[in-house]
């Protein structure tokens, strides 16, 4: 697989496993505090499995800048899903519009230095 692409790829899994470990619970408000942080951690123990070698292979045609850009919109990406598919939530223009803007932010990390 490209270098280029397995990094995100990890990084995409990893994203799926943290939303649910951070808003998973949020559907489970009956379920003690304790128990929802416990399973929350050992979903996040799944989370770094792929973190940490998505950004151990990305550094090597990435900087950490960029790789922490890439993560941050691939987490609005799922998050946007998640909370639409699994909590039921809507989108709204503005939330659109907000994402919009941390995209166009990525665009500037990646476009190189301004002139």
């Amino acid at each position: 697989m490209s270098p280029k692409i397995a990094p995100v790829l990890l990084l995409l899994i990893s994203n799926v496993f943290m939303t649910f470990a951070w808003y998973g619970h949020l559907k489970f408000e009956n379920r003690p505090l304790y128990l929802v942080i416990l399973v929350s951690w050992l979903i996040a123990l799944a989370e770094y499995c792929f973190a940490v070698p998505a950004n151990r292979l990305g550094h090597e045609v990435y900087s950490a800048a960029e790789l922490k850009t890439i993560q941050e919109v691939i987490t609005l990406v799922v998050f946007a899903v998640f909370s639409v598919l699994y909590l039921g939530e809507k989108l709204t223009l503005n939330h659109l519009v907000g994402f919009g803007f941390i995209c166009l932010g990525a665009f500037f990390v990646f476009k190189g230095p301004l002139r």
